[in-house]
């Protein structure tokens, strides 16, 4: 009985799309929120990102990935993160430091949790269905127009590599 229970409840989890529900809303570093569901039928990659990581550099090219694609559908979304231990104190330190250092203007979220118990839904929603937990900051992952996981990335897999474009590639309008 307990087997089939949890057959049925992972069958359900695993069906769910990330984009939809609470799962895919996140605190906006702008005040409100940002719904994955308003990217319904794009691809969304996803980065857990710190200001004060070796890692930080990829900003650039986080920016220069959605420069490249935004165009055909692509949206790239910063997920700012203290859960190693690298990121400002505040979402204004981190919109700020983006913005000078950066240039950026990709969709960013308020400082979130990415694992442990007090990761956001999203996260979570993803190591049910893949078993893929952030382990350092700039780790990857790329839900399909359809809000399903494509694929994910660890830290050292730039944004622009062609491990990573070639996977959003063939998702593009």
């Amino acid at each position: 009985m307990i087997r089939w229970v949890f057959a049925a409840l992972f069958a359900v989890i695993s069906s769910m799309t990330l984009a939809r529900g609470p799962v895919g809303v996140f605190p906006s570093i702008d005040g409100g929120t940002l719904d994955m569901s308003e990217w319904s039928g794009q691809p969304v990659l996803v980065v857990n990102t710190a200001s004060q990581c070796a890692f930080t550099g990829q900003y650039a090219e986080l920016q220069a990935l959605y420069d490249t694609y935004r165009s055909r559908g692509l949206v790239v979304l910063a997920v700012p993160s203290d859960d190693f231990n690298q990121e400002l104190d505040t979402a204004a330190e981190v919109k700020e430091f983006c913005a000078l250092n950066y240039d950026m203007d990709l969709p960013m979220t308020d400082i979130t949790s990415v694992k442990g118990t007090t990761a956001h839904p999203f996260f979570k929603a993803v190591k049910a269905q893949t078993g893929f937990v952030p382990k350092w900051n700039f780790n990857k992952v790329l839900i399909g127009p359809d809000g399903a996981v494509v694929a994910t990335w660890g830290s050292a897999t730039k944004p622009t590599s062609r491990k990573i474009t070639a996977q959003i590639e063939p998702l593009l309008n």
